[in-house]
């Protein structure tokens, strides 16, 4: 495990042109989506590879497809494939089919080493807007091209995208509810638990070193923590009954969870060791899946102290609870969204379940989802998607939406069932 993580950590050597402070603004004329295009990726040293140009290609195509401020648009007939840095090409064929953005990117391939150079133009002023160059090894190659896409957001929208993320999962591709990670993308599938039993609710520590889980190894349903890099893991809540749901705190210094300790479900916090107990809730009902905001102060969960299950907010130490969700009749599985302004849910409609979003104040209550069965939402850490499970294609599988409900797409590739996705945070 800590050799595959290690990989992901590329030699970058530093920017050969810094962008501006804040972001560059690049506009489309009118209110047309801005058109970007992705050129032949060439060699720089050396023969062509295509399986390098076609692997750039097809990952700038998913990333910046998905990412939704602009269209990808292929390159056009009258493009050679030229050189990539400022002078060595021609912007007019660009400009002739509409171009507002242009990526150009480079390889060298030596042994199992490989370094790309990638740059991205503002077509219609003839400027240069990023140029980053990426060393490592062959197997490297998409997450060099992810970094790249993130850095594209940054400059046009003054954000860093997510799509160097990983995404953990459960997965019953062996036919046992395990741990796996992959890219948010599906690729590089890893498999983190091999205990034969079943393991839920994985959730990433504030640096996205760790993940805390709710396994049954040891029979009862006990919170465990695990180090990433390591691989060392430490069973943290194995107090009698259920032990499940648990929730970092923004700061990493507390865990929420749902414990039936005494009796029915409640909320309460301890730290990453297990220790200092604190008791949120103290109702009849049952009381779970508890999830902070980003600024530590409130946490939503959901209770059926009406009668059915329903999304509420409280602060954390339990005090001022109030009901969020009015609408529906089994609303579950709540997450805030990074910048603190919206909670996405699960809701019971007669199609199964659907993804939903409200704002933290309990309005705009918003339907993202119709097909299929839909799980499970959690937040990539920019904000700008969603990654759910869903049953449209026949077994539970993850997927990746934009966070208005667009561009919904398959990102897991395996077999078996696939479900309880959560995005890590940006890598430290």
């Amino acid at each position: 495990m800590k050799k595959f993580l290690v990989g992901l950590l590329l030699l970058c050597i530093p920017s050969l042109l810094q962008a501006q402070q804040g972001y560059l603004e690049v506009t489309a004329p009118g209110n047309r989506q801005m058109q970007l295009a992705i050129a032949q990726p060439v060699s720089l040293f050396g023969a062509q590879n295509a399986d390098i140009a076609k692997g750039i290609s097809e990952v700038f195509n998913f990333d910046l497809t998905l990412a939704g401020p602009f269209t990808v648009m292929p390159a056009p007939p009258s493009e050679n494939r030229s050189g990539i840095r400022p002078g060595e090409f021609d912007f007019a064929p660009w400009q002739a089919a509409g171009a507002n953005l242009l990526i150009k990117s480079g390889y060298t391939l030596s042994a199992d080493s490989l370094t790309i150079e990638f740059r991205l133009y503002d077509v219609s002023r003839g400027r240069e807007l990023v140029a980053k160059r990426y060393s490592g090894k062959r197997g490297d190659l998409r997450k060099m091209v992810h970094t790249f896409s993130d850095e594209i957001m940054l400059a046009v929208t003054g954000e860093r995208g997510p799509f160097t993320g990983k995404i953990a999962f459960v997965s019953k591709a062996t036919g046992n509810k395990e741990i796996s990670l992959m890219d948010y993308d599906g690729h590089n599938v890893q498999r983190l638990t091999k205990n034969s039993s079943i393991n839920l609710d994985p959730d990433f520590s504030p640096d996205g070193r760790e993940l805390i889980y709710t396994s049954y190894k040891r029979r009862n349903p006990d919170l465990y923590r695990r180090e990433l890099f390591s691989g060392t893991e430490a069973r943290i809540s194995a107090r009698p009954g259920i032990n499940i749901t648990g929730a970092w705190s923004p700061d990493g210094g507390k865990i929420a969870l749902a414990m039936s300790k005494d009796g029915n479900s409640e909320i309460y916090t301890i730290n990453k060791a297990g220790k200092q107990l604190a008791r949120l809730t103290n109702n009849s009902a049952i009381e779970v899946s508890p999830a902070w905001s980003p600024d530590g102060s409130r946490i939503a969960f959901v209770s059926d102290r009406l009668g059915k299950p329903q999304v509420f907010v409280m602060n954390t130490d339990g005090s001022n609870v109030r009901r969020l969700t009015t609408s529906g009749a089994y609303n579950v599985s709540p997450r805030w969204s990074p910048k603190g302004d919206r909670i996405a849910y699960c809701r019971q409609t007669s199609a199964g379940f659907q993804i939903f979003v409200i704002n933290a104040d309990g309005s705009n209550d918003s339907q993202l989802t119709t097909e299929g069965s839909n799980e499970h939402p959690r937040w990539s850490p920019d904000g700008r998607f969603i990654t759910f499970s869903s049953t449209r294609s026949g077994k539970e599988a993850i997927y990746v939406m934009r966070s208005d409900g667009s561009g919904q797409t398959r990102v897991s590739r395996g077999k078996g069932a696939d479900s309880h996705p959560v995005w890590s945070p940006r890598w430290q």
